[in-house]
């Protein structure tokens, strides 16, 4: 996926109400840029760190900027997860991810249980395919890691996946990792092992977990 315009650099100053983030901008002047991340952004984010922001002064918009990468280390990590759905729906439809290929339709934001899951793939041969994406910034020792904090949410939802399985259908879990330094994939555990263990149980009872 390519950025639709040219990024903004500038140097992290400091983030407050999650969702905000103070940025001096390197041509002079302080922004405050939205912040789309809810997670903790541990290991890619600290005042000073580099960042890159996309600008889009547009009358519906409260904020003009966004936060789309911040440097971590050697590498660009991606923590816009705004964008996460739109890169797993470009890879799935390039036939990208072998297991999540070969369906006619794809839906977005479809309602299962008290889930709402981020693709519905359908196929007349193959059957429903219901995918969940979760975007990944954390890494340690080479693994990408997910989560960065504890997360409920995340753990109803891999339990949601392996329940549409009981019920006959597919599901997957779609690990996006947003940074070039990485080249497998763990939960972790130490952050959020109720995570890390209804993802191990959803994955024995046939829900299928990739990671790209």
């Amino acid at each position: 996926m390519d950025f639709d315009r040219e990024l903004i650099a500038g140097r992290w100053v400091r983030r407050h109400k999650r969702f905000l983030l103070d940025v001096e901008l390197d041509g002079g002047g302080l922004v405050t840029a939205h912040c789309a991340n809810p997670g903790s952004m541990t290991g890619c984010g600290a005042p000073g760190a580099r960042v890159m922001l996309s600008h889009r002064p547009e009358p519906h918009r409260r904020l003009a900027y966004s936060l789309e990468l911040v440097r971590a280390g050697r590498v660009w990590a991606g923590v816009n997860t705004a964008l996460t759905n739109r890169i797993a729906a470009e890879a799935m439809e390039a036939g990208l991810v072998p297991r999540l290929r070969g369906f006619r339709t794809m839906r977005r934001e479809v309602t299962y249980g008290n889930s709402r899951f981020d693709f519905l793939l359908d196929d007349p041969r193959r059957g429903r395919m219901w995918v969940e994406v979760k975007n990944v910034t954390l890494a340690e020792r080479g693994a990408a890691q997910f989560p960065d904090a504890v997360t409920e949410r995340g753990a109803r939802h891999v339990r949601e996946l392996a329940h549409a399985v009981s019920r006959g259908s597919r599901a997957a879990v779609l690990f996006i990792a947003q940074r070039a330094d990485v080249s497998w994939f763990e939960p972790a555990e130490r952050i959020d092992p109720v995570f890390a263990t209804a993802l191990a149980e959803a994955r024995r009872a046939g829900v299928i977990v990739e990671a790209w």
